[in-house]
């Protein structure tokens, strides 16, 4: 019997906060911008894919944002979408269920393409979500995913740790770990996927101040929910100091302070015989010093 993943995160936690967040249609207008974004650059993938998807599902994101943009889709077809609180589920051309991609509620092979957007790094199993959303598809199926990849945050990370070492002579988790997008494209391999394809897109924000940071990120539900976080307020020293050290480190010459979001992309499909496969080793037919060989006439 495997031993259970982990619980990095607080689940109960992240749904409290996307509820908190999204309630009312949330406290400040365009602290979405990084879904917005990663929904816009969604349609401009799926426009490449030359097939349609009879059933499509937006798994946990945030907000509506992915369900809107696999509904307005051309093609036609069903859009599903899985929404991590009721309070954030949204409404427009698409059924909506509550769901936790910890326990996927699809039937196997049920969906056509499944995507997940900004939402997929906040999992305790990774691994185990995705073999769920492979099974969920037909063969032949799409998944299309975008999580944030390691250098998220760096800024405001390494501001708190000094921060927090220099003042309280200690350092607890205060931004979640995210994973590596050569980490990822392997996870998408062990879960099965055929033709993995992973690609990073970064965004500098710039903000007044890091107070301005953290408002945005409580704003999108994105605040500090470790298992491991300190369960004590951020001491007030502590928070300026903190200040202190990213005004210091990484503003701009106009004052601004520069926060990076890393998204990283993933995309794979579900094993269907028409694919096509790598040679297997030892059948080719022939040698690569052959046909390294210089050709008559070449230089």
């Amino acid at each position: 019997m495997s031993a259970a993943p982990p619980q990095i995160f607080d689940r109960a936690l992240l749904a409290a906060r996307l509820d908190r967040a999204w309630r009312g249609g949330g406290d400040r207008p365009g602290a979405d911008f990084l879904l917005r974004r990663a929904a816009d650059e969604l349609a401009e993938r799926l426009v490449l894919v030359k097939r349609a998807f009879a059933v499509a599902v937006d798994a946990g994101a945030p907000g509506p944002h992915a369900a809107a943009a696999l509904a307005a889709r051309s093609g036609g077809g069903s859009t599903l979408r899985l929404a991590p609180t009721a309070v954030s589920a949204g409404s427009g051309g698409f059924s909506v269920a509550v769901g936790d991609l910890e326990r996927l509620p699809l039937a196997a092979e049920s969906a056509d393409l499944v995507v997940s957007l900004l939402a997929l790094h906040q999992v305790n199993d990774l691994p185990g979500a995705m073999i769920q959303i492979r099974r969920a598809l037909r063969p032949d199926g799409l998944f299309v995913a975008a999580l944030a990849g390691g250098d998220t945050l760096t800024e405001l990370r390494q501001s708190l740790t000094i921060a927090e070492s220099e003042i309280s002579g200690g350092v607890s988790p205060r931004v979640a770990p995210f994973a590596d997008a050569r980490a990822l494209g392997g996870l998408l391999q062990r879960a099965g996927f055929a033709l993995p394809v992973v690609d990073v897109d970064s965004l500098v924000a710039r903000y007044a101040d890091l107070f301005a940071l953290m408002h945005d990120l409580r704003a999108f539900g994105a605040a500090n929910a470790l298992t491991e976080r300190s369960r004590k307020p951020l001491r007030r020293a502590v928070l300026a100091r903190a200040a202190e050290v990213y005004a210091k480190r990484f503003a701009d010459p106009d004052g601004r302070l520069r926060a990076t979001f890393e998204t990283v992309w993933l995309t794979g499909w579900a094993p269907h015989e028409s694919q096509p496969k790598p040679l297997r080793p030892g059948s080719a037919t022939a040698r690569l010093a052959d046909a390294l060989k210089p050709r008559e006439g070449d230089r």
